[in-house]
């Protein structure tokens, strides 16, 4: 309980995206590689213990697939940019519990490595976005600021497709590693397909969050 609150899991995940009123640069830090992995962390300290506790680890998968899908599906249909970017993480953070419920604690930890690298690249586009369009949060009055920050862009595409997994970025790798972990957990963990189906299904729903409503869509900003 106290890695799933420290981890933001589902059910005890509210003070993450409340949390995200900092400065980008602070987020970037403590909310995409060091405070909320620390539940992340301990798990896989405690390998040991989790690996006599069957049960345990079965619970562990099933918190994280549900966090990873529901926060993935909660991400859609927020407004405020930075919120879209804590609910991400949060889903990000149920990969890494499948990862741990399925017993593939490295494969965890690699993914707790390279989320917090293109997680931060994410934060710290998302504060050039907002400086870009004068502290404004809300996505619904943005649109078409491919033209007006590209480099931002670009740097928000490359974070994006880390994040969706795209081939051959550093997303990829992690994810599918725990995916893969997910349909080859052995027969004890009653939860494993469910896991496996749920990182399957917020991988794809990832895709969605951040490049179209900010870039591609036509500009929405008030005269």
């Amino acid at each position: 309980m106290g890695a799933m609150g420290k981890s933001a899991q589902f059910l005890l995940h509210t003070w993450l995206p409340d949390a995200m009123e900092g400065p980008t640069p602070v987020s970037a830090l403590i909310h995409a590689a060091t405070m909320v992995t620390a539940g992340v962390f301990m798990v896989a300290r405690l390998s040991p213990l989790f690996e006599l506790a069957p049960y345990a680890k079965a619970f562990v998968m099933l918190i994280g697939a549900t966090t990873a899908l529901f926060a993935a599906t909660v991400g859609l249909v927020q407004n405020d940019i930075k919120r879209v970017v804590a609910y991400s993480t949060c889903s990000q953070l149920g990969y890494m519990f499948v990862a741990m419920g399925a017993g593939a604690y490295s494969v965890g930890i690699f993914h707790l490595f390279t989320h917090a690298f293109f997680k931060a690249l994410l934060f710290l586009g998302s504060g050039s976005v907002i400086l870009a369009m004068h502290h404004e949060q809300d996505m619904r009055n943005m649109g078409g600021l491919w033209r007006k920050i590209p480099f931002t862009y670009a740097t928000m595409v490359i974070g994006t497709l880390a994040l969706t997994g795209f081939p051959l970025t550093a997303g990829y790798f992690s994810k599918d590693a725990i995916i893969e972990a997910a349909f080859a957990a052995d027969s004890s963990n009653p939860f494993a397909f469910y896991g496996f189906l749920c990182t399957v299904v917020a991988a794809g729903l990832t895709s969605f969050y951040f490049v179209a409503p900010d870039f591609h869509d036509l500009p929405r900003q008030a005269a």
